[in-house]
């Protein structure tokens, strides 16, 4: 049986794995194979190239790359340092990477030369001069090797800290603390610029561990991740899921179905970490037929339930439904793995060991009970407040200090939680709040349809009347009149819908991270 980590920083982590799983594989990329005792050797002579670069404790030091086993060294060796790793979106704009690279304090950004079609060189030379609009970044490092005038090459890092005693890497780990901050990382919301959520380390362990335990991570797991890194899915859940567990992560570099799948085959990975539209793409695959996918038996996602049962088809039965944000952890909510299959369907599990979660009242306050929607709040393995913005940790927290996630749900009496959608999508059609949840649960028992969302489209009598886009079941026939009649059997007139639109589910808008962007399937309305 596992047991857990007695670690509680990620330098003692990493020490304490080399000892417990010195030869196992812990990083596959590409080519590249590290077992835990190679990985914390990379670990180490990265931090002392840090450290010999001028990087101490507190300093802020971004990575921006694709998966790569070296961001992964960079980030173990910036938190062994006691610095803070900020993990920045592959996606950036030169705004948004000033404002990132501003807000964060970076003193040293590590980045790759480009990525896909992202140049990051040229936006680096896009926000010249830095001494004027990057004033605290003192050094560039690029993998694999230095492209912008003044930058180091990733191993200059290696070659800068040859000379460094071990005993100042050692001094350095000694003095960082279980609830020192290890990770900011940035999250939209409502708000015009990115939040800035920052993680301790012993909460990375500790929480992580807990959601292993309920998919039944072992040492001789291997999880395939073609999620990115900087996205709390990969550098929380996954990453530590299977580290406090000795299992191994096999990276992709960016999700590719083709690749995906050959990998997972090649490397027998057991575990899943995705979205709804990697699997789909994986599934719709021309070449799908030609790969063994067997091995996977469990692993963390969310989704339809005619999503979910795509894993199940595959045969990955021990999958389970999670439910959580950035500024929890990632996951704070999971099912077992041995949970009835229709109970993995409705619901996204019960609270992780260590959090305390409830449903109140939005407005009141007031703790609900079974089966009463409101917002899910949390408290525990949660974020210590956001960087540099005390106005936000004002609004995020309540009296009580649970975190305020702006999700709706309600429990059920075994406390597994039933998810109701965000509570800015609930619709106010002539005055009366719809749920979206609700009349899209009623349209889904529709034999004929795969998915629905619903959402609120302007309207002038009503402000918004409630618009359903709908995705059909393959061959199925069914027409605006079908599903009208079908919801007027379950919904009350002033839930109806009264706008429809059929749709291909590859032309849901989604974002880079494969979530649906349910604020903008009105834009499916026209005017």
């Amino acid at each position: 049986m596992p047991t857990m980590p007695v670690s509680r920083t990620l330098p003692a982590f990493v020490d304490e794995l080399a000892l417990r799983f010195p030869d196992r594989e812990v990083i596959v990329d590409g080519a590249e194979r590290y077992t835990y005792a190679r990985f914390r050797e990379a670990v180490r002579a990265f931090s002392k190239g840090l450290h010999a670069l001028g990087v101490r404790r507190g300093d802020k030091v971004a990575i921006l790359m694709a998966n790569h086993a070296e961001w992964i060294i960079a980030d173990f060796a910036i938190c062994s340092l006691g610095a803070v790793m900020v993990g920045l979106n592959t996606w950036v704009t030169a705004r948004e990477l000033k404002y990132l690279l501003t807000h964060s304090d970076t003193r040293m950004l590590i980045t790759s030369g480009r990525f896909l079609k992202y140049d990051y060189t040229a936006l680096l030379r896009e926000l010249e001069p830095h001494a004027e609009n990057l004033p605290l970044l003192r050094t560039v490092v690029q993998f694999p090797k230095a492209e912008y005038p003044g930058a180091l090459g990733f191993d200059a890092v290696y070659d800068a800290g040859r000379d460094v005693p071990d005993a100042v890497i050692d001094e350095a780990a000694a003095a960082v603390g279980p609830e020192d901050v290890s990770y900011i990382l940035y999250t939209s919301g409502s708000t015009s610029t990115p939040k800035g959520v920052q993680l301790q380390h012993y909460a990375l362990i500790e929480n992580m561990w807990h959601i292993g335990e309920r998919m039944g991570v072992t040492e001789h797991d291997r999880c395939w991740l073609a999620v990115s890194l900087f996205w709390g899915l990969g550098c929380e859940n996954a990453l530590f899921n299977l580290m406090t567990h000795g299992g191994c992560i096999v990276l992709q570099e960016s999700f590719e179905p083709g690749e995906a799948m050959r990998l997972i085959q090649d490397e027998k990975c057991t575990i899943f970490y995705g979205t709804p539209n990697m699997v789909q793409a994986m599934d719709e695959h021309p070449d799908r037929s030609k790969y063994e996918l067997s091995t996977l038996r469990t692993g963390g996602t969310i989704g339809t339930p005619e999503q979910l049962m795509r894993l199940v088809r595959w045969g990955a039965t021990e999958f389970c439904h999670i439910y959580g944000l950035t500024e929890t952890y990632g996951n704070c909510a999971v099912t077992d793995r041995h949970d009835p299959l229709e109970l993995k369907l409705k619901t996204v599990g019960r609270a992780l060991p260590g959090v305390d979660l409830r449903i109140v009242d939005e407005e009141s306050g007031k703790v609900l009970g079974p089966h009463e929607i409101g917002e899910i709040r949390v408290k525990g393995y949660v974020t210590v407040g956001y960087y540099k913005d005390e106005e936000k940790n004002r609004a995020a927290f309540d009296a009580e200090g649970y975190f305020r996630t702006g999700d709706l749900a309600f429990l059920d009496e075994a406390g597994n939680i039933h998810f109701r959608g965000r509570s800015k999508e609930m619709i106010k059609t002539g005055g009366i709040n719809v749920s979206p949840a609700e009349v899209e649960q009623v349209l889904m028992e529709h034999p004929a349809v795969q998915m629905a969302y619903v959402v609120g489209v302007p309207d002038a009598v009503r402000d918004e009347v409630i618009g359903a886009v709908v995705i059909k079941r393959p061959d199925a026939a069914v027409s605006e009149a079908d599903l009208d009649k079908h919801c007027r059997e379950a919904l009350a007139a002033y839930k109806m819908p009264r706008r429809w639109i059929f749709v291909d589910e590859t032309k849901l808008p989604l974002t880079v991270t494969g979530k649906l962007q349910k604020n903008r399937l009105h834009e499916l309305f026209g005017a």
